[in-house]
């Protein structure tokens, strides 16, 4: 069973909602401007919150004994347009381990946002090694997260009842930009998600996404890299400002970091995966510093990207995968939109 509702959670007269026992799944992100409640105390008032399942550092946690008490669960979280988005992961997780509870009896409910990534798409469908929760979408997939609940449910053959609460049946989601609450405590502004698909695969280099600073993801550096180098490969509409840093926490903290901040110019649509793997084969060509760990070709899952960072192959076949591979993406995505705009190709 699925349908999509106009109407906010709130008014939502099921029984699983207004008298069975509910969990709620979610981030700080399901916060209310306009009643000034989280969604777990709109239960709580209820009576009937049995539990509420929040981040323990970069993943939900949750176990299938916890599940099997519930006559519902009540997802909020923000994504941010990118597979490897950690809270996104686990709700296919949720998704999966509900389809295995015996009689099949909770019922899910997605209270949907909008993409703040938009609906550009990026990159290629895992193919090879992959982790097992890599899902099977693009590395951008310009789906919002109840579109991605739908794909997920259709295709793990879920047979308990989905419903999607529209991301405009609220009056806070039509009012507030989609990352003025931070999605996650490495998400730091409103133009992380644009750039978060792409450099988030530095973590699995000896080149830091600039973590532990306050623009993670949209810099990048390392100590051995020079203050300023101005023949790396820039796309039209971006600029790379060299900078410096010094991490906090995570590599190299404390030390003294020189690289790049990624500054886009208004309107442009960029390519962060296939801009950072240009990158990322720059640095190879010119620092015997940089590595990769065999962790970012399973992040990737796309053999002929892997074989462009191992210098095997030009960047024009790379270029010329990766169109096939997002037009096959949105064909895809296409039967699971619930919105009037569509998935679309960066060209």
């Amino acid at each position: 069973m699925f349908s999509f509702r106009t109407t906010t959670i709130e008014e939502q007269l099921d029984r699983s909602l207004t008298e069975g026992k509910v969990g709620v799944f979610c981030t700080q992100n399901c916060w209310n401007a306009f009643t000034g409640k989280y969604l777990y105390e709109v239960f709580r008032e209820r009576g009937n919150l049995e539990k509420v399942f929040m981040p323990d550092g970069e993943h939900i946690e949750f176990t299938p004994e916890e599940l099997a008490c519930l006559d519902a669960v009540v997802v909020e979280i923000q994504d941010i347009g990118s597979r490897y988005f950690g809270y996104t992961i686990d709700v296919l997780r949720l998704i999966s381990t509900l389809n295995n509870l015996p009689g099949g009896k909770v019922s899910l409910y997605i209270v949907d946002h909008p993409n703040p990534a938009g609906r550009d798409v990026e990159g290629t469908l895992p193919a090879g090694e992959s982790d097992v929760w890599t899902p099977n979408v693009a590395h951008r997939h310009g789906l919002t997260l109840g579109e991605l609940a739908h794909l997920y449910h259709s295709e793990t053959g879920s047979s308990y009842p989905l419903h999607i609460i529209s991301a405009y049946a609220s009056a806070s989601n039509r009012t507030l930009l989609p990352w003025v609450i931070p999605p996650a405590a490495d998400m730091s502004g409103m133009f992380t998600p644009f750039v978060y698909s792409g450099s988030s695969l530095w973590t699995d280099t000896t080149i830091t996404p600039a973590i532990g600073t306050t623009r993670p993801y949209e810099m990048f550096g390392a100590p051995f890299i020079k203050p300023v180098n101005a023949n790396a490969p820039v796309p039209e509409g971006v600029y790379l400002r060299p900078c410096s840093f010094i991490p906090e926490y995570g590599k190299y903290e404390g030390e003294k970091c020189y690289g790049f901040q990624i500054i886009l110019m208004p309107e442009t649509h960029y390519h962060s995966i296939l801009h950072t793997i240009r990158l990322m084969r720059y640095f190879a060509e010119r620092y015997s510093q940089f590595e990769i760990a065999e962790s970012l070709y399973t992040r990737l899952a796309d053999p002929v990207m892997s074989e462009y960072l191992k210098g095997r192959i030009t960047f024009d076949i790379v270029e010329e995968h990766v169109k096939s591979d997002e037009q096959k993406w949105i064909r895809k995505a296409k039967r699971y939109l619930l919105y009037d705009d569509s998935p679309c190709r960066i060209k």
